[in-house]
């Protein structure tokens, strides 16, 4: 997506893809500019906007009061590439093509003013391009199921959280305790006599 060179470069720095994974889009964005960062903390300045992603031809396209938000908007993107590439069984590069068009998409609203089309639309072109091989691999691509607001049969199956806890027993009245508890000492007195 961003390159070969400047791709290999974040992996080194990072250690591995797994760790780079593991790296928040802000660290992407300045990964390889942690001494200019410290010492802007140390000395309350500007902190940098960019570190090894400046060398990516997508911040060289932007115009100069553009490059900040390219270079946030860029670590996200790698950021979200990397974590495909490491966790996903199947390895494809539908992804990092679609990303990529979100970049330029990016730019160009920068640019021009056009509306880039939205994330989730992306993702759902790139699974369509990754091919039915990915999603077998890689457990349905689903994530979390959503309830529908259409039926309420789910409801019927699944008992809510207060009549688990009814059912269980585990929440009762304050009365019935105190019946409880009284029981429990009127047959203890009886057992010392």
């Amino acid at each position: 997506m961003i390159g070969d060179i400047v791709g290999a470069r974040l992996i080194s720095h990072a250690g591995s893809l797994t760790n780079l994974a593991k790296y928040p889009a802000s660290t992407v964005q300045i990964l390889g500019a942690e001494k200019a960062l410290f010492r802007a903390l140390k000395t309350k300045g500007n902190t940098p906007k960019y570190g090894l992603i400046f060398h990516s031809s997508f911040i060289g396209k932007a115009h100069a009061r553009n490059k900040g938000r390219i270079s946030r908007y860029l670590a996200n993107k790698c950021s979200i590439a990397s974590r495909i590439d490491c966790f996903s069984d199947f390895q494809t590069d539908a992804f990092g093509l679609k990303l990529k068009e979100q970049v330029e998409e990016r730019l160009e609203f920068y640019d021009k003013g056009t509306a880039p089309r939205k994330n989730i639309a992306m993702m759902q072109a790139a699974l369509e391009l990754a091919g039915p091989e990915y999603l077998l691999a890689n457990g349905g691509g689903g994530g979390k199921k959503r309830k529908t607001s259409g039926g309420d049969d789910d409801d019927a199956k699944t008992p809510s959280k207060k009549s688990k806890k009814d059912a269980k027993g585990e929440k009762e009245p304050k009365s019935e305790k105190k019946e409880k508890s009284a029981k429990k000492e009127k047959s203890a007195k009886k057992e010392k006599k």
